[in-house]
């Protein structure tokens, strides 16, 4: 089901010699529809000379076209927020830069509708309404300064404090909502029951926006009049929580054999099985591609977890394009009989069945895997996307040399959230703040990317091995030279940093430590520090306080008694 609305819009200049309004909406089709949805802007100037006209409609521009470079999975706020924040220092700049386009500045009111839902972002005294069953509802706060002969004053808008402050909110979409963006030169003179006539009179959503602002200057607006109305046809798709909802009805395969078909594909072996999963070589009957087909055991047919971690990872995966993931490749929805997906089929092994074998892995070897594990982590963190289950066993390594990143099946992002409760890592590669119950983070991918290059080349854990449903202590981390003295000093000072006990010791990002291992021991940095007592187990800290306080307190009465 696909998003499906009417528009309107018009501008007029009125009795000022400039319109220093300005509208734009982006209605995009097939996929980026679904994910990005469609997005409708009013944006009114502010400023002397050019500066006004400026500010909106480069504001508009750019928010129009920036959102939707945006990756997917960074969410819509948290997208309107990155390209606002980026606008808003632009704005600034060209007013400091320019002399003619000092003070220039703009208010701005947007929406965005995508599947059934809509986000609106708003600063300034444009405004934004909705008429939904009759009824109107004013959706956004002007900025100004709550005084008689100050209410033309904006508090907030674009351009005019280096700290821009945007309010966001969310709602859902129903068939017949109608929205209407305008600026202040049609609200401020009709007032929200002339507004609200208006559209009630006039179903067509172009005759509502042209009586709007025609209504508005003949009742005397001295301003620029600008209107955007906009109808909802049909809400759209859930995204993939319609996909979710659609993978409830399907039913998974029956254990397959080689030579077995399911739908186009033929298997030709099974390459892995966990608890919960399967996963089989097969060759697309329609063009002779061998591929990799993922699918649940049967037992699994009714866990709503398992199915939604199999989708989640397939909507991750689509996603994520970049030669260190295996691509997940189209399968059409009426091709599909069972719960499965398809990705590229690469010859080699993981990490671990590497380790299993017997495989020695040298200090050079360790460090092209850190290098290219820092690539793939940087790739995934830009998307906003924590993998959450970083390990040798989901790190393959291909004929051709490259090093893969797989299994996104418990990955989180702000799009998808995280699917299942509590952290589902494997307990001896987890950050020490996820068993304290934090949410996991960059910080705790290259947590688990440090452990995981300490295991290839010890075969041993910094901080012992941890069991499930385990609670670990931790101490200060083993150094790997303890075990493999040939371990150069610049190496073993960048694993010892990734799998700090403290967030803040470690990494920030993945460039950082893509960067430390590529400069290696031209500039080696130096050791992490030892934690404190503090850092490593408050708990027992106090507890030592405590009994040195007795222990002191005990002394003194005991002096005071032989007195």
């Amino acid at each position: 089901m696909t998003l499906k609305i009417i528009l309107g819009q018009t501008s007029e200049t009125g009795l000022r010699e400039r319109n220093e309004d300005f509208f734009g909406v982006v209605t995009p089709t097939d996929e980026q529809l679904a994910t990005k949805g469609v997005l409708l802007a009013v944006a009114d100037g502010v400023g002397g000379n050019a500066g006004g006209r400026e500010a909106a409609e480069m504001t508009v521009r750019g928010v129009l076209s920036d959102y939707y470079a945006t990756p997917e999975t960074l969410g819509v706020s948290a997208a309107l927020d990155k390209v606002l924040t980026a606008l808003n220092r632009w704005v600034i700049s060209q007013a400091s830069s320019h002399h003619a386009m000092s003070g220039m500045a703009t208010t701005l009111s947007l929406l965005v509708l995508r599947g059934r839902h809509y986000t609106l972002a708003h600063v300034g005294d444009t405004r934004i309404y909705r008429l939904r069953n009759g009824e109107m509802k004013q959706l956004t706060t002007d900025h100004v300064w709550d005084r008689p002969d100050m209410r033309h004053v904006l508090k907030r808008a674009i351009g005019l404090d280096q700290q821009l402050l945007v309010d966001y909110a969310e709602g859902e979409l129903q068939a017949g909502d109608v929205f209407a963006l305008m600026s202040d030169g049609v609200w401020e003179r009709l007032g929200q029951k002339q507004i609200h006539e208006i559209i009630l009179l006039y179903q067509t959503p172009q005759l509502a926006a042209d009586n709007l602002v025609k209504r508005a200057l003949a009742e005397g607006s001295q301003d620029n009049a600008t209107a955007l109305v906009v109808r909802i046809e049909q809400p759209g798709e859930e995204n993939l929580a319609d996909l979710l909802e659609e993978a409830k009805r399907l039913g998974l395969p029956p254990r397959l054999k080689p030579g077995e078909q399911l739908d186009d594909f033929e298997v030709i072996e099974l390459l892995y099985e966990s608890r919960a999963s399967l996963i089989y070589r097969v060759k697309n009957l329609l063009n002779g591609q061998v591929c990799v087909l993922k699918t649940l055991q049967p037992l699994f047919v009714n866990d709503i977890e398992s199915y939604n971690g199999l989708i989640n990872e397939e909507w991750l995966g689509k996603r994520v394009v970049a030669h260190y993931f295996p691509q997940v490749l189209p399968v059409p929805a009426e091709r599909r009989s069972c719960l499965y997906y398809v990705m590229s089929w690469h010859p080699g092994a993981t990490l671990q069945q590497k380790l299993d074998s017997g495989q020695h892995f040298s200090a050079a070897d360790v460090g092209s895997i850190g290098l290219r594990l820092a690539k793939g982590l940087g790739a995934l963190h830009r998307l906003n996307i924590v993998h959450r289950d970083i390990k040798p066993a989901n790190l393959h390594q291909g004929d051709d040399g490259k090093l893969r990143i797989l299994d996104l099946g418990v990955a989180t992002s702000a799009v998808t959230g995280g699917q299942g409760s509590g952290n589902p890592g494997t307990p001896s590669f987890m950050a020490p703040e996820l068993f304290a119950g934090e949410a996991a983070s960059t910080w705790s991918d290259l947590y688990a990317a440090g452990v995981t290059l300490y295991h290839l080349l010890t075969r041993r854990y910094p901080y012992g091995e941890v069991e499930p449903f385990q609670r670990p202590r931790f101490g200060e981390p083993v150094p790997p030279t303890r075990y493999r003295p040939d371990i150069p000093q610049w190496l073993e000072n960048i694993v010892l940093k990734a799998v700090a006990h403290d967030p803040a010791m470690r990494f920030e990002t993945a460039e950082e430590m893509l960067h430390e291992l590529e400069v290696g021991e031209r500039k080696p940095i130096l050791p992490p520090p030892p934690t404190s007592l503090l850092g490593r187990d408050p708990l027992l800290f106090w507890r030592w306080i405590a009994i040195i306080s007795l222990l002191v307190n005990l002394a003194l009465l005991f002096k005071l008694l032989l007195r």
